[in-house]
């Protein structure tokens, strides 16, 4: 017959076992932070959702049609099935593995006509101006003697220049006995 193993004796000393389970558990949890802050490593910029902007938002106007508003914001993030006159931007960025923001706004429609906006963003009461940064260059017109055709076609010998005499197809009259004179009218 065997002899049953001693029991292991691993809770013999319990406040030397307890203080290792919390080193433990702390050293393990600590691992993230300290991986997050050493240097030289890359955390990536992780963005979520449609970037929306208080630049973005001070353009709505009241009783602007949604097509208006899909040009300035883009297409909703969140079109709920049983709320269609809402749509609902959301946008999330963690920056360097930072604390994650998030913003958040809801527009209201009715009969296709921006009624209300609701959110982390609140539009301005003045208009806005926006200025082009379009640049307009005058070229000057260019003073050619011959375009690029004359030049290849004046190589072969043809100036463009016909010289056979012309003759004014106004002034010609037609001879007697022409196909004209002999229709009935």
């Amino acid at each position: 017959m065997r002899k049953p193993l001693p029991a292991l004796k691993l809770f013999a000393n319990r406040p030397l076992s307890c203080i290792l389970a919390v080193v433990a558990s702390l050293s393990l949890s600590a691992c993230t932070t300290i991986l997050t802050n050493l240097p030289g490593v890359y955390t990536v910029d992780v963005q979520q959702g449609n970037i929306v902007d208080q630049a973005m938002i001070d353009q709505l106007r009241p009783n602007m049609n949604k097509r208006q508003v899909l040009y300035i914001l883009g297409s909703p993030m969140l079109v709920d099935f049983f709320h269609q006159k809402r749509w609902d931007y959301l946008y999330s960025a963690q920056i360097s593995g930072g604390d994650r923001q998030q913003k958040r706004i809801s527009l209201f429609f009715d009969n296709d006509q921006l009624t209300g906006v609701q959110g982390d963003f609140k539009p301005s009461a003045v208009p806005v101006i926006k200025s082009s940064e379009e640049t307009t260059v005058e070229v000057p017109k260019r003073d050619l003697e011959k375009t690029l055709w004359e030049m290849i076609t004046g190589l072969f010998g043809y100036d463009g220049r016909d010289d056979s005499p012309r003759t004014d197809k106004s002034d010609a009259k037609p001879a007697s006995g022409s196909p004209t004179d002999q229709l009935p009218l």
